[in-house]
């Protein structure tokens, strides 16, 4: 290691160590860069990410550069979507060394790291889905520690052992319960005192990642990544400085602690070594900037939960003892003037002949730690805040846990050997004091402390830094007048009655509740159906809140309208869509994009994903969707698309021949044979008129024999639809099943299927009240409560939304009040009524009275009005006269009439 040290120390091109989100590394670096000035920053970061960074001015830290991928070429297409961030805070060193390169003149930004797409050659998409090692306390419970989506992490300084039981072995002897409280007791600590120089700074830093690259066995594929990307650097570097002549002197290259105790031969200006970098693959990246917070950045890199919050509090208060001034860049939001601008690039300071082999570490390690006093104004100040902040939470505190608090603090602080409490110890005494046994509230106390150390920052990405598609949906929503880009929910009200302009307002809204994750647009009053259009809405926005899926929406087209064509198309040309899927594309990008371009081209895909399916799972949506874009068509347009008439001709077909199979697959449930049923009885009429045949469905229902008991129930009520079983044999068949002591515990499995039945045969609902009231009037109580809980549970998982159908049909035919049912008698068990017939009067009681319609002969002046109309004339037979009387034609000519007697019996 004293080796390692040494190496990195002599060589000419300076390396600057660093730890990521390291507020003594941050100072370090705003102190050095002041002090140095050099002209060539060497960073260590993705160096296709370089153009964007111009761009961190308009936005608030902090905040992610992102580079993502959608569509993969050369990586598996089921790593898609592929997303890499770095994220940056101000207490970063890499932020200091971009504010201060990007404001002040002269000054050259290279970032010398792998791409993002080496990032996937290197690693693979499996070790890219977390931090660098085992998260402390698992990741936070906040909804913000999800803004980095599933994108893979870059960080500078992975300072974090590699070795497990070095790392609990610090942890026990530092009296420390995560790695986040040992790098701020022991390193964070020391290394922001101002009696550590700039030489030993550096040397510390070398030491560790020295201590960190030789202790961690067993893992040589993460091993080896480190050092590709360690030539990948120093390659980068030795090519600038040739192509530009720079001198050595006046760079500065900045890098993780880890890195820059390498000992790969590429090291240094005069290393070896032909390292080659790879070509990236033929995958599109974007680039742009989202949304970051310190819980996002916790999770994602494996740090403890405030340990960000504490690092930035610990930044602010460093600057004011070290009197350090920072680097911002000019015009940052949140940020005061950049001074910058006023440091003019001077020459480098002149480093005189192995200066810095000097050992300043060993004095380091042996001074005796500086005794820092308590502050006791800062802790009480924290024990009354964690306090008010409890009350305000739900929590029953007091001043006596105040108190508590504060000497629960020094107590811990004593324990573990430390001069002064640190925010961590003032956690630990405020769950010990305040939190009890229970939690009130939403927070617990270690988050309200993680609140008042400074909170949980979220960034902002500015509206000059958004993509041309966030910054046209904000465009396009000014109308309505609301703070879009501001974190929180916004409440919109739309009348486009009285502002008709906000008509477009709502077709933004309705596509963006259709492509954002859900709660960034959220309607609270209207709705948007085919056909129908709410002339006042409102809606609930929280567009600020879900920026980074607005942001990378913007990497899939420059209009929503695009983005929303392409994910229909590509949900409906998915090797796994299926004719419902292929139907809800179509019925969206009616909604949504109107026109009938795209929608013709979905229903004529949905024509071969239909042909191609073979079961009958889709069956339900597939009736639902066709239903109602039917009835939309027929409603709206002038003429049915030919898509449809073609889907409706080929389901019917695809569905006749799927039908005895579905009714002896016992993987077909009943309500999915149901649908099939439902879509031929209810299609019939338009497939006959296109041509299909109805022997086709005739022949399906004959060649299916069901063994489950619904699907017989069901089966029967096909065959009474379509004439092969009259009503009175149905009723037949109920009866003998209630007779059958053996059958009537599969009882409720008939009743199940004739519940069903009710889709594809509503007028049935008569004869389903029948079968249930025979059930309740005919069976003895011994029977019939032990199979009573089956009927529910069996109609309630599967026919519950039929349900009502049978319980509206009840209500019509049971009496309405309980005074009337005593009398009352169902209609199956009324005798039928004998209608009198009238006989002629010179019948002579004989005769089988007047033939012919009565009403005609008996109220002339309809059908005079009827042959005026039509231009007719004529006269009425007197009565008597032995006029022909009747249906003429009928008579006439019998051979229509037996034709059509002939066909209704079958024959």
């Amino acid at each position: 290691m004293v080796d390692d040290v040494d190496r990195a120390s002599r060589e000419p091109l300076e390396i600057f160590p660093v730890c990521h989100h390291s507020p003594a590394s941050a100072t370090a670096m705003a102190r050095r860069l002041r002090e140095k000035q050099p002209r060539v920053v060497y960073l260590e970061m993705c160096e296709d990410m370089a153009p964007l960074l111009t761009e961190l001015r308009n936005c608030r830290l902090p905040v992610a550069v992102q580079a993502f991928a959608g569509d993969v070429d050369g990586f598996p297409a089921d790593w898609a979507p592929l997303s890499v961030v770095a994220p940056m805070t101000e207490a970063s060193a890499e932020y200091q060394a971009i504010a201060y390169a990007l404001d002040t003149p002269g000054v050259e930004l290279v970032l010398v790291d792998r791409s993002a797409d080496h990032v996937f050659q290197w690693e693979g998409r499996d070790r890219g889905t977390g931090g660098p090692g085992p998260q402390d306390d698992g990741a936070p419970a906040e909804p913000e520690a999800a803004l980095h989506g599933e994108a893979v992490g870059v960080e500078i300084g992975d300072l974090r052992p590699r070795f497990a039981e070095l790392e609990r072995h610090l942890l026990r002897h530092g009296r420390v319960r995560h790695w986040s409280e040992w790098w701020h007791q022991y390193v964070e600590v020391p290394l922001a005192d101002g009696s550590a120089g700039h030489d030993t700074y550096r040397q510390v830093m070398f030491l560790i990642g020295s201590l960190f690259r030789r202790l961690a066995p067993g893992d040589g594929d993460r091993l080896r990544v480190d050092e590709d990307r360690e030539r990948h650097m120093w390659t980068r570097m030795r090519e600038h400085l040739a192509a530009t002549g720079t001198d050595p002197a006046d760079c500065l290259y900045v890098c993780g602690a880890f890195h820059a105790a390498s000992r790969v031969e590429e090291f240094g200006v005069g290393g070896s070594g032909g390292f080659t970098v790879a070509p990236r693959t033929d995958t599109v990246w974007q680039y742009g900037l989202i949304p970051s917070s310190h819980a996002a950045i916790e999770a994602q890199f494996g740090l403890a939960p405030g340990s960000v919050s504490i690092a930035a509090t610990e930044w602010a208060k460093g600057l004011k003892r070290a009197r350090v001034r920072p680097f911002r860049l000019a015009g940052q939001a949140g940020a005061g003037k950049s001074t910058a601008k006023a440091a003019a690039p001077a020459p480098a300071v002149p480093v005189p002949a192995r200066a810095e082999d000097t050992d300043r570490l060993s004095g380091f390690l042996r001074r005796p730690p500086v005794l820092d006093g308590l502050d006791e104004a800062e802790l009480l100040g924290w024990s009354v805040g964690i306090v008010h902040a409890a009350r305000r939470n739900g929590y029953l505190a007091s001043t006596a846990d105040a108190i508590a608090v504060f000497e629960t603090s020094i107590l811990l602080a004593g324990m573990r050997d430390r001069a002064k409490p640190t925010p961590y110890d003032f956690q630990d005494a405020a769950v010990t004091c305040i939190e009890k046994d229970r939690v009130p509230g939403r927070r617990d106390v270690r988050r309200l402390v993680e609140i008042m150390m400074g909170g949980d920052r979220i960034g902002q990405v500015g509206y000059e830094a958004l993509p041309p598609l966030a910054r046209d949906v904000h465009d396009r929503l000014a109308p309505l007048g609301l703070k879009l880009q501001q974190r929180g929910v916004r409440r919109a009200l739309l009348d486009m009655t009285a502002q008709p302009e906000l008509n477009a307002c709502s077709d933004v809204l309705w596509m963006l509740r259709r492509l954002l994750p859900h709660g960034a647009a959220r309607p609270v009053m209207g709705e948007r159906r085919l056909g129908e259009r709410s002339v006042q809405e409102s809606w609930d926005l929280a567009l600020g809140t879900h920026q980074r899926a607005l942001i990378e929406l913007g990497y899939e087209g420059v209009s929503i309208e695009q983005v929303l064509e392409q994910r229909l198309r590509r949900d409906a040309y998915a090797p796994g869509a299926t004719a419902a899927g292929v139907l809800a594309a179509v019925e969206d990008a009616t909604l949504y994009l109107g026109g009938r371009r795209l929608a013709e081209e979905l229903g004529h895909h949905a024509l071969k994903v239909l042909a191609t399916e073979r079961g009958v799972d889709g069956a339900p949506e597939v009736l639902r969707r066709v239903r109602t874009l039917l009835a939309y068509y027929r409603t709206g347009e002038p003429a049915l698309p030919a898509w449809i008439e073609s889907f409706v001709r080929t389901g019917y077909a695809h569905y006749c021949t799927l039908l005895p199979m579905a009714f002896r697959d016992e993987d077909a449930t009943v309500g999915q044979v149901a649908a099939m049923l439902g879509f031929l009885f209810g299609m019939e009429g338009l497939a006959l008129s296109l041509g299909c045949d109805r022997t086709q469905l005739e022949l399906a229902v004959a060649q299916s024999h069901p063994e489950d008991p619904s699907k017989t129930a069901l089966l029967w009520a096909a065959r009474v639809r379509i004439g092969t079983l009259s009503r009175a044999e149905l009723r037949s068949r109920c009866d003998e099943l209630l007779d059958n002591p053996l059958v009537v515990p599969t009882y409720p499995q008939y009743l199940s299927g004739f519940v069903h039945a009710l889709e594809p045969v509503p007028a049935l609902a008569d004869v389903v009240v029948e079968a249930v009231s025979n059930a309740f009037g005919r069976l003895p109580d011994a029977v019939l409560l032990p199979w009573l809980p089956l009927l529910i549970t069996t109609l309630r998982s599967g026919a519950g939304e039929l349900a009502p159908l049978l319980v509206r049909e009840a209500g019509r035919i049971f009496p309405g009040r309980l005074a009337e049912l005593d009398a009352w008698t169902p209609p199956w068990r009324t005798p039928p009524v004998q209608v009198p017939v009238r006989r002629a009067a010179g019948d002579g009681g004989q005769g089988a009275g007047p033939r012919g319609a009565a009403l005609l002969g008996r109220h002339p002046a309809a059908c005079d009005a009827v042959a005026e109309l039509l231009g007719c004339e004529g006269t009425w037979a007197a009565p008597g006269s032995g006029a022909p009387v009747g249906a003429l034609l009928v008579s006439r000519h019998p051979a229509t009439a037996a034709a059509a007697e002939r066909l209704l019996a079958g024959h």
